[in-house]
């Protein structure tokens, strides 16, 4: 018998579609098609409403956010599971800034001290560890301050810099993969105190863009919040380093006078990823004031549908979303509330529907499913990571997690970017979920942003539990709009300001199959006989993931 070409790609792909489809309990696949892209769209507009102020932790604005959002649990029949058998979760924050007027640093040579002006040439970040700093230390520079043995580089190798200032370039090796770029980007305290160096310098490549004096001083004078623990000491904070400074490009030439390389060769070898250390024959002296500014009283909200297995409910797979944004700020085109439509009332919103979706089931999977809006995660994740690190149910038990934070629904959901999904074996119902809906996977377009740092999932990582970060891919279906070009726009133009409303061309359809994703995705999660496990070997696995020692 002779088959046309057509017949047979007809065969193949019902063939594909039912083997996609036999991957997706019956109850799943008729649940999943009841999305309903209107009422993301309605949460949005509540939550990005002008009159909630930007939902900045401890203003009314963010408490309106949060009974909304409770609400919405209770109508939906989901249990409480914060504290006291509420939907609420205290998460106590607090406020420091650096006091300018007290705040000095001078390149010495010679025994002659260089004073340098503040915000212009140099910045400090807050020590809440140190009220006041006052060190004098010779500098080492360090490359990207980096060690990663599994990667066969170390900035560190063959030099001391105990009792020593390091200084650094921000960033970390093009040649290290996506996530490692991200985190080894992030890590420089920790491995500096590792090195026992007591104080930090940081500056760019010449290449690099992002993090000037003259975009990053306007930040840092709004200060750093973290949460501190029941005896009031700050968390996530290195005591090893009594000051941290960024420095200007002109700065970071100045460091450089009397280096036995010159700064131009330097740059050349770290553009080559090529490990570096020498002393620069400099001495810096670095006082510092830092203030307690404010106490904010955080909220996460916690809700759980309990699982159906009496004996697997008693383990979650959760999913989170923060609910906080920005507030008032300054003026842009005419506006000050900084809404957070995109930033993250949708990612919110998606979980709200993603939530409706599991309490239609006839039958609750068998782990129990958590649904857990986060506070401050614009201050730098730190309502997930107190949750993470002091959760309402016992830690151990915590077997996934999927975040959702600007999931990127300004065209078609073709293609996805699971962050996460390469680092265990969540990357199965990813590509199961994904190839139920026709959906792609797609590497991360946009690597230099270190995006696998920069939401909630990597507190869950910290803690040694597997975790995703579904983002939109690049394609559009339009050969005329480049996806990841798009998304660069938007981070450059919208990211952070007030015009981030819901004035946006959203495709709440892509925002919908989102809902389906996280659906399916945290569906199959949650029946599945294993609990995820870290793929051998892998980095974040073996650093953090031994599940048998979590507490």
């Amino acid at each position: 018998m002779r088959f046309s070409l057509s017949l047979l790609c007809s065969l193949f792909a019902a063939h594909a579609a039912t083997a996609q489809s036999s991957d997706i309990p019956a109850d799943a696949q008729r649940v999943v098609q009841t999305v309903r892209p209107d009422a993301i769209r309605n949460h949005m507009r509540i939550l990005a409403n002008d009159s909630l102020k930007g939902r900045k932790p401890g203003t009314p604005g963010f408490a309106m956010a949060a009974e909304y959002v409770m609400a919405q649990f209770k109508a939906l029949g989901l249990k409480p599971a914060g504290e006291n058998n509420t939907y609420k979760q205290n998460v106590p924050l607090r406020r420091w800034a650096v006091r300018e007027d007290n705040s000095t640093l001078a390149l010495i040579f010679n025994g002659k001290e260089q004073s340098l002006a503040y915000g212009k040439q140099f910045i400090y970040s807050p020590a809440p560890d140190h009220a006041t700093s006052d060190l004098t230390a010779p500098v080492v520079f360090v490359g990207f301050g980096v060690t990663a043995p599994e990667l066969g580089y170390d900035d560190y190798t063959g030099i001391d810099v105990k009792g020593k200032i390091v200084a650094f370039l921000n960033g970390a090796p093009s040649t290290f993969p996506s996530n490692q770029r991200a985190y080894y980007s992030s890590a420089k305290a920790e491995n500096a105190v590792a090195h026992g160096a007591i104080g930090t310098l940081a500056f760019n490549l010449p290449t690099d863009l992002r993090n000037r004096i003259e975009t990053a001083a306007p930040r840092a004078r709004q200060g750093v919040y973290r949460w501190v623990d029941k005896q009031g000491h700050p968390q996530r904070t290195y005591p090893g380093i009594q000051a941290s400074a960024s420095l200007s490009d002109s700065t970071a030439r100045l460091l450089f006078a009397n280096a036995g390389t010159p700064i131009r060769e330097m740059f050349a070898k770290a553009q080559k990823n090529v490990p570096q250390a020498f002393p620069l024959n400099v001495s810096v002296h670095m006082k510092a004031q830092t203030d307690v500014v404010e106490d904010v009283a955080g909220l996460n909200l916690v809700a759980m549908l309990p699982g159906s297995d009496p004996v697997l409910k008693n383990e979650y797979v959760v999913f989170v979303a923060h609910l906080d944004h920005l507030g008032i700020g300054r003026v842009v085109k005419g506006d000050s509330i900084n809404n957070g439509a995109h930033d993250n009332a949708s990612g919110v919103a998606i979980n709200l529907e993603t939530a409706r979706l599991f309490a239609s089931l006839p039958k609750a999977p068998r782990r129990s499913i958590l649904f857990v809006g986060v506070t401050g995660e614009e201050m730098g994740l730190l309502g997930s990571d107190y949750f993470a690190s002091n959760p309402t149910v016992p830690k151990s038990n915590i077997v996934a997690n999927s975040t959702l934070d600007m999931p990127f629904f300004f065209h078609p959901l073709l293609d996805i970017v699971p962050y996460g999904a390469e680092h265990s074996s969540l990357n199965t119902p990813v590509r199961q979920a994904a190839g139920f809906l026709g959906v792609g996977i797609s590497p991360d377009p946009i690597p230099e942003q270190t995006v696998f740092m920069r939401s909630d999932h990597f507190s869950f990582v910290r803690q040694g539990i597997p975790a995703l970060f579904i983002k939109s891919g690049s394609q559009t279906g339009n050969p005329d709009l480049n996806g990841t070009k798009l998304n660069l726009d938007w981070r450059a133009t919208i990211y952070h300001t007030p015009q981030d409303d819901m004035n946006q061309p959203f495709d709440f359809n892509a925002a919908g199959k989102h809902a389906q994703l996280q659906f399916l995705v945290g569906y199959l999660t949650a029946q599945a006989d294993q609990r995820p496990v870290w793929n051998k070997g892998d980095f974040f696995g073996t650093k953090f993931g031994k599940a048998d020692k979590r507490k």
